[in-house]
C-alpha cells in the first residue's frame, strides 16, 4: 500500500491552492478596506484589460455607450484564459499605470474554475495591489469569486455591472446639474 498524495475529501487541488493564496494575501493585508481607492464618479478615461474578442468587452462597451456616449475607453488586449494569461492581464494593469487612465477594469466572462484560474494567480493579485489607479474586477458571473475580486478596489459581479460603476447615466447627470443650477440661482437671489 503506497500513498503518493493525500488531500481532504471534496476539495480539489485548485480549490486548495485558491484557499492557501487567499489566506496568505489576506494576512499580508492585500484585502484590507483601508487600502482600497475610491472609484471616480466621472472618469475622463477608462482602461479595460480583457480579450478584445470576448463577450465581456461587448457587454461592457454596450452599457458604457448607452449610459455615457463618447466616453474614452482604451482596451489592453490580453489573453484571459490558459497559460500565460495572468501575466498578460498583470501587464495590462501595469501598462495603464504607466500610460494613464482614471480607472482600470479587469474583466472576462464566466467559466469553470479552471477557465477563471488566471484571476487567482499571485502575479495578477500583486499587480492590482500595486496599482496607483483604482481597479474594478469584473470576472465571471455573479456567483464567481476570484482572488482578483478580493484585491481590487471594487468588485463588480459582471462586466455590465462594471460599466455601470464606471459612468453615470447622462440623463441622471444632466438632472443633477439642473438641480444645482436652480439652487445656485435661488441662493444668488437671496444674497
Amino acid at each position: 500500500f503506497s500513498i503518493r498524495s493525500l488531500r481532504p475529501a471534496g476539495m480539489g487541488e485548485l480549490q486548495m491552492r485558491f484557499e492557501e493564496l487567499k489566506q496568505r494575501l489576506a494576512a499580508e493585508g492585500l484585502f484590507d478596506q483601508q487600502r482600497k481607492k475610491p472609484i471616480p464618479q466621472l472618469p475622463a478615461s477608462i482602461g479595460v484589460v480583457t480579450s478584445p474578442t470576448g463577450a465581456a468587452i461587448r457587454d461592457f462597451l454596450q452599457i458604457i455607450n448607452r449610459r455615457f456616449p463618447n466616453m474614452h475607453v482604451r482596451i489592453y488586449a490580453a489573453q484571459v484564459q490558459g497559460n500565460g494569461a495572468a501575466a498578460q492581464v498583470a501587464a495590462g494593469v501595469e501598462f495603464f499605470n504607466r500610460s494613464g487612465c482614471d480607472v482600470i477594469v479587469v474583466t472576462r466572462g464566466g467559466g469553470s474554475m479552471e477557465d477563471l484560474w488566471p484571476f487567482n494567480e499571485e502575479i495578477l493579485a500583486r499587480a492590482i495591489a500595486a496599482s496607483r489607479i483604482p481597479v474594478i474586477s469584473a470576472v465571471g458571473h455573479e456567483i464567481d469569486f476570484t482572488i482578483c475580486d478580493f484585491v481590487a478596489d471594487r468588485r463588480a459581479p459582471t462586466p455590465s455591472a462594471a460599466a455601470e460603476l464606471c459612468v453615470p447615466e447622462t440623463q441622471e447627470l444632466k438632472q443633477k446639474f439642473k438641480t444645482l443650477a436652480e439652487r445656485m440661482a435661488l441662493y444668488e437671489r437671496r444674497a
